[in-house]
């Protein structure tokens, strides 16, 4: 089995060229059951409003069968707030995109799709869709658009209208491919293709994401990425792991609570202090849990 790099660092630096348009191509258009065209990679605000989020989401204008535009944002990160994050990201889409002037009817399709290596809620699938629907509360029918508005928006359905979210849950996948679907979150979990995959898109993936294919700088600067993962992970460990038995040294009996706390704050502080200079201080202080105040005095340190 050859080797492939991972799905983020894809999307950071080889899936945003457009000779590599085909392969979110082949897994937008397995997810949306549709055929998907990448028209351009938006580089908008939102993309840039904090350090993540510049690596770890993209936006894409793309084109379906019957030719509608759609505008559809792929991110990934562990944060616990994610629902509300987004939200936001869609809002923040739709009002980047209007133009000032422009009407409400121009309003562009937005799609999230969210890809998530940490559990997100509570449900038994790997896969969920969210839609905006209108149900009566005395009669329970759902609200449908009249004959103009259908004309005007070229839409059958409220639904239509609105953004639509994608959660797929990696982890919770049981690496029993059943569907195109599945093979690709197979890959998105594993970072392999099996020979019999037939998924849109993954041969292609096969082929540019291999590792030993990469240019010699790219490949090194890959390197550093995997290994500096692995390095946080470590470091989060053997530094709980120290303070750990550190704290239960010193507390003994009495005190072993006191020093089971201290043991917790070493590890976070060398968490935090494995962090700087990799990713900014807002997003160290949401991963870790410390203040602005903490942090920036580590850097001094």
């Amino acid at each position: 089995m050859r080797r492939l790099i991972t799905f983020d660092w894809a999307i950071k630096r080889l899936l945003r060229s457009k000779a590599n348009f085909d392969v979110l191509e082949g897994f937008l258009s397995e997810l949306l059951k549709d055929d998907i065209q990448i028209i351009e990679v938006l580089e908008s605000e939102s993309n840039q409003n904090r350090a993540a989020d510049k690596f770890n989401r993209v936006d894409l204008k793309v084109r379906d069968r019957r030719q509608q535009i759609m505008l559809i944002e792929i991110q990934y990160d562990r944060e616990y707030d994610y629902l509300q994050r987004m939200f936001y990201g869609v809002a923040k889409t739709v009002v980047e995109h209007l133009a000032e002037g422009q009407p409400y009817a121009d309003i562009v399709k937005v799609i999230s799709v969210n890809i998530l290596y940490f559990d997100l809620g509570q449900g038994e699938d790997y896969v969920y869709h969210g839609q905006t629907v209108f149900t009566g509360i005395h009669k329970r029918d759902q609200l449908q658009l009249n004959e103009k508005q259908q004309e005007l928006f070229q839409q059958t359905t409220v639904s239509a209208l609105y953004p639509e979210y994608y959660l797929i849950k990696i982890n919770q996948f049981d690496d029993v491919a059943k569907d195109p679907l599945d093979e690709w979150i197979y890959f998105l979990k594993h970072e392999e293709i099996k020979e019999h995959f037939t998924a849109r898109g993954l041969q292609a993936a096969r082929e540019k994401l291999d590792i030993l294919k990469l240019p010699p700088e790219e490949r090194a600067a890959y390197e550093r990425y995997a290994e500096d993962l692995h390095y946080q992970a470590s470091m989060f460990l053997s530094s709980y792991g120290d303070g750990f038995h550190e704290g239960r040294k010193e507390g003994l009996q009495e005190g072993l609570q006191q020093g089971l706390d201290q043991g917790r704050q070493e590890a976070t502080l060398a968490l935090a202090r494995s962090l700087i200079g990799v990713l900014s201080v807002e997003v160290i202080a949401e991963k870790t849990g410390l203040s602005r105040e903490v942090i920036e005095s580590l850097y001094k340190n």
